[in-house]
Parts: C-alpha cells; sequence; structure tokens
C-alpha cells in the first residue's frame, strides 16, 4: 500500500513538474491568430485590408529588448496597426521600457492607433492644478510615431473611407453633448477655471470631430476600437436607450478579458473581468470569451493578448492559452 501511495505521489509531482515547464514555455510563446472579417458592401479599395492588433501586453518581454515579438510583428504585412489598451501593469507603473521598446522596433507605423485599458493611466492630467495636457506615457508613444485615438482616425482609398473610432466616444449624442459643453458656465477666477476652459474645449473639438460619422456613405467602413470588450447586454443597453446612439460598425475590436487566462482543456475560460455579468463572472459563455462573434448585426473581435493580469496575484500566468497577436483581413461579405 505504502508503495502505491509513493509511486501516486510521484508520479503527482512528475505531472505537476511537467506542466509548469509546459506553462513557462507556453507562456513565452507568441502565436498568430488570423481570422477573416467578412463585410457587406466593402468597398473594393478596402479588399484584403489587414489590421494587426496588439492588446494587453502587461509590461511583458518576449526576449532581450523585446526582439522576438518585434521580429513576429515585423515578418506580418499589414496596413494598419491597433494597439488596445493595458500595455501596462497598472495605471501608477512607471515602468514604460517593454512598451517603448516595442514600438521603437516596429517597422510599419503608417496608420498605428492606440486606446488605453484600465490598467493605463488617463490620457490626460487630471490635476486642475497643472496644465490640461496628456499624460507623459501617451507623450511617449506619440513621440514615437503611435496615435492616440480619441475620436476618429479615417483612410482614405479614392472614393471610399475607413474609419476607426474611439467606440466610447462614437455612441455619444454629438449635438447634445456640444450643447451642454455651450451652455455650461465656469466660475470667474475659480482655481480650476483654466484647466476646465482647456477641458471643455478639447471635449468639443472631439464630439464636432466624430460627428463625421453622422455623414457616413453606405460604402464607408466602420471599425471601433475598445479595450472592454462590448457585452450583449451593453449593446441592448446602448440600443434601447435614447441617450446614445449606437452605430453601424462594421467591426468592434477590444481585449481585456486575457481570454480568460487560465482556461481549461474541453472547459475553456473559468471566469473574465466583466462587470456587465457581476455578481458572477465565473463561467462565462465561450463564445464571448475570444475570438469572433456577431450580435445584433454588430461583428466583434477580442484577442487574448500577450500579458495575463495580476487581479489575482498568485495567479499572474496564462495557463492552456498561449500569448497571441492578431491580423484580421477585411473580406467583401458574397450576397
Amino acid at each position: 500500500m505504502r508503495k502505491l501511495i509513493k509511486r501516486g505521489l510521484t508520479g503527482f509531482l512528475f505531472l505537476v513538474v511537467i506542466l509548469v515547464i509546459y506553462s513557462i514555455w507556453d507562456n513565452n510563446r507568441i502565436t498568430l491568430a488570423e481570422q477573416d472579417i467578412m463585410i457587406k458592401n466593402l468597398p473594393d479599395e478596402f479588399e484584403g485590408f489587414k489590421i494587426l492588433q496588439i492588446t494587453d501586453l502587461q509590461e511583458k518581454e518576449f526576449g532581450r529588448h523585446q526582439q522576438r515579438l518585434i521580429s513576429a510583428i515585423n515578418d506580418i504585412e499589414y496596413d494598419a496597426i491597433v494597439f488596445t489598451g493595458d500595455l501596462l501593469n497598472s495605471s501608477e507603473s512607471k515602468n514604460y521600457k517593454p512598451t517603448y521598446t516595442l514600438i521603437e522596433g516596429i517597422q510599419n507605423k503608417k496608420h498605428a492607433l492606440f486606446v488605453p485599458g484600465n490598467a493605463d493611466p488617463k490620457n490626460y492630467h487630471s490635476n486642475p492644478e497643472q496644465p490640461f495636457e496628456k499624460n507623459e506615457f501617451v507623450k511617449g508613444i506619440e513621440k514615437r510615431n503611435v496615435k492616440l485615438l480619441e475620436s476618429i482616425y479615417t483612410i482614405k482609398r479614392g472614393a471610399s473611407n475607413l474609419y476607426f473610432v474611439d467606440f466610447e466616444l462614437s455612441i455619444q449624442k454629438t449635438q447634445k453633448q456640444i450643447e451642454a459643453i455651450n451652455g455650461r458656465s465656469i466660475p470667474e477666477n475659480a482655481s480650476y477655471e483654466a484647466y476646465l476652459n482647456d477641458y471643455l474645449d478639447h471635449q468639443k473639438q472631439l464630439l464636432e470631430e466624430i460627428s463625421t460619422l453622422d455623414k457616413m456613405k453606405s460604402s464607408d467602413v466602420l471599425v471601433a476600437l475598445n479595450h472592454y470588450p462590448v457585452v450583449d447586454a451593453r449593446i441592448d443597453y446602448l440600443l434601447s436607450n435614447r441617450e446614445f446612439v449606437f452605430r453601424n460598425y462594421d467591426l468592434i475590436m477590444a481585449g481585456h478579458y486575457h481570454g480568460g487566462q487560465i482556461r481549461l482543456p474541453f472547459i475553456g475560460a473559468l471566469f473574465v473581468p466583466e462587470a456587465w455579468y457581476e455578481p458572477n463572472s465565473f463561467f462565462p459563455p465561450q463564445d464571448r470569451v475570444k475570438g469572433l462573434w456577431e450580435y445584433k448585426q454588430t461583428k466583434q473581435y477580442v484577442s487574448t493578448g500577450l500579458g495575463s493580469s495580476d487581479f489575482i496575484s498568485i495567479l499572474k500566468f496564462r495557463l492552456f492559452n498561449p500569448p497571441e497577436i492578431n491580423v484580421l483581413t477585411l473580406k467583401k461579405e458574397d450576397k
């Protein structure tokens, strides 16, 4: 009996060692996920347009000076590259080097966009005693030729347009918000007067920029970027609430979930950090955790990303869930 128990323990420890070795290897490799996005009435000018998505780096490094990740990216032919948030580990982090080193090594940044995640700092300083300006992290990203997407970014080919938009701004009713800003009164000589004036002027400018969408042609392509996936319940809420406008998005791209981070064979993700699922974010619908899905005629693609979250500190690793970068190819849907 003792021999049997000893053999069982030895076998168990052997499996644990194998799992640890495998997980270390699996957490440090880079996979490429490719997906065709079928779009009705896609203009010929954007047939085969490729978008490379990088998300949830979480300060992770892939080789010395990010060389393995940089090489993987530079080996890909793409038309636009988008970073969908959580490049840092926390909004208080000053460890910008993994992100900056990565961006510096990327060759094709002709159309390079960034939207922040919950682990990244706010786009602008929030201290009214300071000038209204972008924070240090965003300044560094833009200095390296990646644009902060706050409203709308247009790629024009022939008579057709492809719009990248910040999802959260795009759902606002622009004219109503602009009127609210115009009607806002600020006490003179208030300590925050200059800051608030600059902030409101900036918000008005963004709303005016994104109001371009109100005049979209049916042949134009609309791609929204967001860190958080837009779950079915939120889409229903936006569609039913007159305070918002849910547009005819051809595609929404997001990250945040890490594919569940811990995945089990035949089961999938055990948990995703999703406020719309609370109080129970455990055992989420597996077809809403990663990859492509469609709801209410809106396609959405969610990447599992590259790093890992310390939402549960002892579980800051990925299990059966290798890091990934993603290439989405726009194709015309046959009628």
